[in-house]
């Protein structure tokens, strides 16, 4: 314990850098959990989709959605998401509906904006297309 205390006198910058890193992460993982939009593993879509009859939102660049998507997905245009037209989703409105991205960054601010929207059952693929194909999962290549 001796040596813990004389490293965080020695390092001030270092020790203040890992306390905010580790505030960051419990203030990241508390605002998941409170979230009204759920975060879905690859097997919890799939399980989505075929119970639930569950639509996937794509919001992926035009050209990556013809090369790859999954299958039976909607895709919906940036410029629609950005001026929130989601006329082309209302009858899915009661529908659950999983935004997908690349990443699973983007889907978050989709997925929010469509909760703004009216529809009450949004989500997100958790790490988006790349966790989809990771875990094995078919796509769509055209």
């Amino acid at each position: 314990m001796e040596q813990f205390s004389s490293f965080l006198a020695s390092h001030p910058m270092l020790s203040a850098a890992w306390v905010g890193i580790f505030i960051a992460i419990i203030v990241t993982t508390i605002r998941i959990k409170m979230s009204p939009i759920k975060q879905l593993s690859p097997q919890e879509v799939t399980f989505t989709m075929n119970r639930d009859n569950g639509i996937v939102l794509d919001i992926r660049a035009e050209k990556d959605f013809k090369n790859s998507h999954i299958i039976d997905s909607k895709h919906i245009s940036a410029e629609k998401l950005k001026n929130n037209d989601f006329s082309a989703l209302e009858k899915y409105k009661d529908k659950p509906i999983i935004v997908v991205c690349a990443a699973g960054i983007t889907a978050s601010k989709a997925a929010d904006q469509l909760l703004k929207a009216g529809f009450t059952k949004a989500s997100l693929l958790k790490g988006g297309l790349n966790a989809w194909t990771g875990a094995g999962l078919p796509v769509v290549k055209k």
